[in-house]
This record gives C-alpha cells, structure tokens and sequence, in this order.
C-alpha cells in the first residue's frame, strides 16, 4: 500500500473543500472495497477523507411520501429499517442476498453505489484492463467471461457491476443526491448516475472528481410484489451471475432490472411493457442488445428463467 495522508472531516462543506484542494482524493467510511482495491495498489489515493462523523447515517420520510436515507446507512440498518421491509421490499431483499453479515455491518448506502467490479482481470495487475490502466486492452474479451457482462458492453470492457443494493434502487427510480466540490448540491436520478463503458470504462458514474454522495431519495411506495432472485455459484458470500429484481401488481403490470449483465444496474422500460406478456417477452426487450461471449451466452436463458420465477411467485 503506497503512503497517503488522511482526515476526518467534521461537516459535509468541509469535506467538499478539502475534496478540492486535494489532486487524488477517496472518502472512506467502510472502506469494504476500497481498502482492499489500496492494498492491490488499483486505487492510488495521495488522500483519504474520513466521512463517518458527518451524520449521514440516518433514514427519514419526506415530505412526498418517499424515503431518504442517508449515504451514511450501513448496509444491515437499511435493510432491517421498518418502513423499508414495509414498503420497499426489494430493497431489504436485495441487500440481504449482498455480501455477509460481518460486510453489510459496515458497507454504507454511498459505498455500496460506488463498488468497483470483481472482474477477475481487473483484479489481476499483471494482465492488460482498460478500467484500470486506460489504452492498455480487455483481457477478458478473449479471456474466461462466465460471469462478465452481455448488455451495455463495448469493445473495450465487459466487466459488470457487483451491487445489488443498486438495481433494486434502479427499480425503485431512487435519486442520488451529492455535494460537489465547490459545495453546489445536486441531485442524478439513478438512470443517469453509472455509465456505460464505451471507450471510457475507467469512468464509472457522472460524478465529477471530489464530488460526495449524501444521500439517496426513494419516491413514495409503489405497492405490489417487490421480490429479488439472485442466481450465483454458490449460496451466500457471493458475487451474482445474474439477479432480477421487480415490482410486480396485482394485474401483472411492474417494473424490472437485473444485475449480473451489465456495467451498470439494467433496466429497460420496454421490457416493463411487455412485462405482462411473461418472461420471454420481457427479456427479449431487456436484453434485446445483447452481444454475449461464448462463456457467458448462458445467461440470456437464465435471465429469462429467473424472470419466470419470478413472475410465478408474483402470482402466488
């Protein structure tokens, strides 16, 4: 781990200055992720903002009727929160199938949104990623790709993101809110805030440089059957090979995104359309783009399965 200085910042405008005064900044509240991503010398920050004693930590009703929680929740109160169980389902469902209880114990609502991919290639210093070493190549789209992405991808990456947390947020139409480095607030629904990888996959989300989450805005209850399938290799502890999560009325009618295909949460308003039409429907139009490898081909049929699970369970 190469040598960095550290502070605690003491109020959100503190550390947005101290963000901008500082080339090569990461906050750190976690640090599940970052931390190791240090160790492996993948993230090189000169600086490290401590963020924990902001009081972002805490989860009220707005005046809409929806939720904010701040980006300061660990991942464990979230999901145990009463509103939240009660009237976004998907979202404790989705954060419990995450991780392990020792990690959701720590992760933060902020964090969790800003995971960087477990492609293995990305991890491996010795091999060429463009996410990593920008220009330097892919090695995973010749390489071994069971559990990279097949939608959204480029001929520069293929790497997926690990969240769950973010595609139950992605249904839900949550917004993301910030503090810039100057101190300008900010609001990035969540269908805009991560990025498709094109020639840029190094550019994970819009925010700019020093930019801190503070928090995140659920809309009011969408009522329905909120229900998150995540299919892995094995049963906990584990990254997903694809999820899908949905919110599915009583006529049949919902919402759909799924996890495990793409560089970012994958939602495609054209599949809630076709939604009531059944499973395959649905995901031809989620994944009507689609341009899988011959590793991961596998995971058109079982998205399509699992949506069919789910539309069974949906309908009790």
């Amino acid at each position: 781990m190469r040598a960095f200085t550290y502070e605690r910042a003491s109020t959100i405008e503190a550390a947005a200055a101290s963000a901008a005064s500082h080339p090569s900044t990461r906050f750190i509240a976690g640090g599940t992720n970052l931390l190791d991503l240090m160790k492996l010398e993948i993230e090189v920050p000169t600086h490290l903002i401590d963020v924990n004693g902001l009081g972002l930590d805490t989860i009220e009703k707005t005046p809409e009727g929806g939720l904010r929680i701040g980006a300061l929740v660990r991942n464990t109160d979230l999901a145990a929160d009463k509103t939240v169980r009660r009237d976004y389902g998907l979202l404790s469902r989705a954060l419990l199938a995450g991780a392990s209880g020792q990690l959701r114990n720590k992760a933060t609502t902020a964090g969790n949104l800003l995971q960087r991919t477990r492609c293995p290639y990305f991890y491996d210093t010795n091999q060429p990623c463009n996410k990593r070493q920008p220009g330097s190549g892919c090695s995973a789209i010749e390489g071994f790709s069971r559990q990279l992405g097949i939608v959204g991808v480029s001929d520069s990456c293929i790497a997926t993101h690990p969240s769950d947390m973010a595609i139950a947020l992605r249904a839900l139409d949550a917004v993301v809110e910030t503090v810039k480095p100057d101190g300008r607030r900010h609001a990035v629904p969540i269908a805009e805030f991560h990025r498709l990888p094109g020639n840029t996959p190094h550019i994970e989300t819009v925010l700019e440089q020093g930019e801190f989450i503070t928090g995140v805005v659920l809309p009011a209850p969408l009522g329905g059957r909120h229900i998150y399938r995540k299919v892995r290799d094995r049963a906990s502890y584990a990254f997903a090979l694809i999820s899908v999560g949905a919110v599915i009325q009583p006529d049949g009618t919902g919402r759909v995104a799924a996890g495990g295909v793409a560089h970012r949460p994958w939602r495609v308003e054209a599949a809630d359309v076709a939604l009531p039409q059944g499973a395959r429907p649905a995901t031809a139009a989620l994944l009507a783009d689609a341009r899988p490898t011959e590793h991961n081909r596998f995971k058109i049929d079982l998205v399509e399965r699992t949506l069919g699970a789910v539309i069974a369970e949906a309908k009790g």
